[in-house]
């Protein structure tokens, strides 16, 4: 099981983002029609909005950096400084953007339910009263699929339930869509079906759909047009994007049904790893694992023999399947933890031995 990492090549499941540019993605990108997106002169990027507002529902999109910028934007128009966000356990607009709700917008965040969903029952609860001393709850942000819970999918019916609670309360509602596509796959519904009833939405093309760059963040026109002015404060207006444009509209118009085959290598590599710790069954491209020893020490042995994963825990693995990994390369990185777990676990057995 050995290896030297310098002359191998790392079976990398950190994550989705980590996928490459394929050859056709990469010449649509180098003939891209280009202008300056500020002036709203980039017929590319133009294209790009125009194809994502029509395949979302919305009346106008937006193309911006990544997800996080996205998501940042539905917080910034959909909320006042002091306002109160109510979010899923674990979600990604409070967890991994870096304090921006806070830092940005003024906003702070309520956790509703476990397990990254949330019912109308829990929102309800969540909900500070609406008195001048409190703050004042104005915004729901539901993702899917959700990260930290194991790329699970939001169910439609739960969905519509929710929003409709959260619209009859005077709240507005974003969607963290950054794997929404993977979804839209795993349950044979249009993309549309799953954003419909959501005043914003973000979604994203560098991860599973494997462009290298950028997101689109969709709303009314006025939505659109209020979150453009904070863009460009933010400093995110961009100029001849048109080649990241092209990028993202190649990976939405032909990678979307390779995500299949990401899902059916996630449910294979869950199986495979079943004997070395407790996984959470996939739905869509994430398999998460509870080990009988330390996370951070089966990554570190689990990296020496060529496989990256990434620690979600004291004990726990996530392991993220994409379009660069194929059938024989998930087999073997499954056989390379279940043997170091392994051997991890019968050298925490053996007296005078500690793992870090």
């Amino acid at each position: 099981m050995s290896a030297s990492t310098s002359e191998q090549t790392f079976i990398d499941l950190r994550s989705d983002t980590v996928t490459r540019p394929s050859p056709a993605l990469r010449r649509a990108m180098a003939e891209a029609e280009v202008g300056d997106d500020v002036y709203g002169e980039d017929p590319t990027v133009l294209r790009l909005e125009a194809f994502g507002a029509e395949l979302l529902g919305k009346e106008a999109a937006l193309f911006v950096s990544s997800g996080t910028m996205g998501n940042q934007l539905a917080i910034a128009c959909l909320t006042r400084p002091g306002d109160e966000v109510i979010v899923g356990e674990g979600a990604h607009v409070a967890f991994y953007e870096s304090g921006a709700g806070p830092a940005l917008s003024g906003v702070q965040f309520q956790t509703a339910g476990s397990g990254g969903f949330f019912g109308v029952s829990d929102l309800e609860e969540a909900m500070k009263p609406r008195a001048y001393w409190c703050p004042r709850t104005s915004l729901v942000c539901v993702e899917n699929t959700h990260n930290r819970a194991g790329g699970r999918i939001l169910d439609a019916a739960h969905q519509d339930a929710l929003v409709a609670a959260a619209h009859r309360l005077g709240l507005a509602t974003h969607l963290d869509g950054a794997r929404l596509w993977n979804a839209a796959v795993a349950t044979g519904l249009p993309i549309e079906r799953l954003v419909a009833p959501f005043d914003t939405v973000t979604v994203c093309f560098s991860k599973g759909l494997g462009a290298p760059a950028g997101s689109l963040f969709a709303g009314t026109r006025a939505i659109v047009e209020e979150a453009r002015r904070f863009r460009k404060r933010w400093g995110g207006g961009m100029r001849q994007v048109g080649i990241l444009a092209a990028g993202a509209l190649h990976a939405v118009k032909h990678h979307r049904s390779g995500l299949v085959d990401d899902h059916i290598h996630a449910k294979r590599l869950a199986d495979a790893l079943s004997s070395a710790g407790v996984v959470t069954p996939p739905e869509t491209n994430i398999v998460l694992v509870d080990l009988p020893v330390s996370a951070d020490a089966v990554a570190a042995a689990a990296k020496r023999h060529g496989v990256l994963a990434s620690v979600f825990g004291p004990k726990r693995l996530r392991f993220v399947t994409h379009r660069d990994v194929d059938t024989a390369a998930i087999d073997r990185a499954a056989a390379i933890v279940v043997h170091v777990v392994a051997e991890l676990t019968l050298a925490a057995g053996q007296p005078g031995l500690e793992l870090s």
